[in-house]
């Protein structure tokens, strides 16, 4: 069964068509990342699937339900965290971790606090009020409160805003524990192409109303056919190319110089070029085109 299955989702705000026809899946364990320009539509996207708003048509089933009719055992089964919140500041971390975990024990077996504090990084905060908290810290507790249920989906919604570089590393592995652990699936949407390629299995790009992408970082890249940079050296000077075939170019360059060739090194487009081509193309026209070409290649 599949933990999202989600076909030809449609939203309509008056006479404004947000989503035109969003499909897509993702099975147990895996981390999707959800990218896409603001007003693409991914907000409408993730509440409609956290059961926050209805939908105009298409059909919808997460963790096998329909979420416009989950009920409070389907809710326990979801994790959530947002980009922010400012509430329970007069709490202390473990009191308010212990306190939401009472909420899931009718339907699931919780985090303990003080084991889910360790994994978050907050074990020295645990008697710290919530607004005492840094920028960083205060994350983190997002993060724990998201995850205290053991959620079988968690949606993650720009998890590391405002984290540091070590508390970013130790993010992504607690989401690689989860994920390996747990078998935890994972909804990730950012603006950080970097991290998106760091953690998800699959990235979905979402433009025009509707999925036009959906791969590996890796394999977007093939079919967008992006132009990879390919470095070397030779008799003492540097040279750089811009290729769309590496791979013949490469064969080409030894072809005509062998043992001369030093230093090789071919850079494939980043996340970040694939990403800028295909919303470029949506934003040129070119909507239709791509959706077409990724179905394509899908089949």
């Amino acid at each position: 069964m599949s933990v999202l299955d989600v076909r030809d989702l449609r939203m309509r705000y008056g006479s404004t068509d947000v989503l035109t026809g969003v499909t897509f899946q993702a099975h147990r364990g895996e981390v999707l990342a959800l990218l896409g320009p603001n007003g693409a539509g991914k907000t409408t996207t993730i509440e409609i699937l956290e059961g926050f708003r209805k939908r105009s048509a298409g059909e919808v089933s997460v963790l096998g339900v329909d979420p416009a009719r989950g009920d409070e055992a389907w809710r326990a089964g979801l994790g959530i965290v947002l980009q922010s919140w400012r509430d329970h500041g007069r709490w202390r971390v473990r009191e308010l971790l212990a306190h939401l975990a009472t909420y899931y024990v009718p339907y699931r077996t919780p985090w303990p606090a003080d084991e889910l504090m360790e994994r978050v990084g907050l074990t020295e905060h645990a008697g710290k009020r919530v607004s005492r908290l840094s920028g960083g810290q205060r994350r983190r507790l997002d993060v724990a409160v998201g995850i205290v249920g053991r959620p079988d989906l968690l949606f993650l919604d720009e998890p590391t805003v405002g984290f540091d570089p070590e508390a970013r590393r130790d993010f992504h592995d607690l989401v690689h524990q989860l994920v390996d652990f747990e078998d935890t699936t994972i909804l990730l949407t950012t603006h950080d192409l970097d991290e998106a390629e760091k953690l998800a299995d699959r990235i979905l790009v979402l433009a025009g109303g509707r999925v036009i992408a959906d791969g590996s970082a890796d394999a977007l890249s093939r079919r967008m056919n992006t132009a990879a940079e390919v470095r070397w050296s030779r008799g003492g000077e540097r040279f750089v190319h811009a290729s769309t075939d590496s791979t013949a170019f490469v064969r080409q360059l030894f072809a005509q110089y062998g043992e001369e060739i030093a230093d090789l090194e071919v850079r494939r487009a980043s996340l970040e070029d694939t990403y800028m081509a295909l919303v470029r193309g949506v934003e040129s026209g070119a909507a239709d085109r791509a959706v077409r070409e990724f179905e394509e290649v899908a089949r």
